[in-house]
């Protein structure tokens, strides 16, 4: 177990990297216009099943989401589940309403029904997760979170003992945390943190296969398939959350 207090703010990330890229398309401007409003994460608040979708239902957290396909992918195999996503690049937030909206033909129009189980933040996660309750989380998503490679810069990486205390606390007891990655340097790192962790966390994993091949139910990101373009190896990483002591 870490000495870290779970939430401690001296030991969170704060939020980097940019918040913008090109400039939206007209039907992604008008979906952060009127769709985003309805479906995000409020403001203030504890942030509950109850809040979020007027009933008690699983939760799920994807810290950093991409463009929303992991998202909208895991929210369409479950649609039971509530699923939280937490994103500080405003274009991304905007595909991912694309994703909830129901996706969109080649010209243009709805491709299939909008996914009503999800809610967005567009801004650091480690703010909402640290407004939910203790224990409250099935599942929790880290997946190709910025590798910020140069070592002057590891105390901007996710996998650090703040975050990592902040997530075991948000996790059930055999809730699961989902990492993947296709950096060297941040699986170095990450193994590093998560064996301080071995306390809190269990590591799935009864051989090579298991972190070398996609377990199933983990869909694919555009981040994971370009770096296959590229030839990278890529790393997956199941920990189930232990009992509290």
């Amino acid at each position: 177990m870490t000495a870290h207090k779970p939430g401690d703010p001296t030991t969170l990330n704060r939020l980097y990297g940019r918040s913008k890229g090109k400039t939206l398309r007209a039907g992604q401007q008008d979906l952060v216009e009127t769709l985003l409003p309805r479906i995000a994460v409020p403001a203030e608040g504890p942030v509950t099943s109850a809040a979020l979708f007027g009933d008690e239902r699983p939760l799920h957290f994807e810290i950093g989401f991409g463009g929303g396909e992991h998202l909208a992918a895991r929210a369409d195999m479950l649609p039971d589940h509530g699923f939280i996503g937490a994103e500080p690049f405003l274009n991304g937030v905007a595909q991912a309403l694309v994703h909830v909206d129901g996706g969109r033909t080649s010209e243009g129009t709805p491709a299939g029904p909008p996914l009503g189980n999800i809610r967005l933040h567009h801004g650091d996660a480690l703010e909402v997760l640290a407004r939910l309750p203790d224990a409250s989380l099935r599942f929790v998503y880290l997946l190709h979170p910025d590798p910020w490679p140069k070592a002057r810069h590891a105390k901007r990486r996710m996998m650090n003992d703040g975050p990592v205390d902040l997530i075991a606390a948000k996790l059930a007891p055999g809730g699961e945390f989902r990492f993947g990655t296709d950096h060297p340097i941040y699986l170095r790192h990450a193994l590093m943190v998560m064996q301080r962790h071995a306390g809190q966390f269990e590591w799935l994993c009864q051989g090579p296969q298991d972190f070398q091949n996609r377990p199933g139910g983990w869909p694919e990101t555009r981040y994971e398939a370009k770096a296959r373009r590229l030839g990278h190896e890529v790393w997956y990483f199941r920990y189930r959350r232990r009992p509290a002591n």
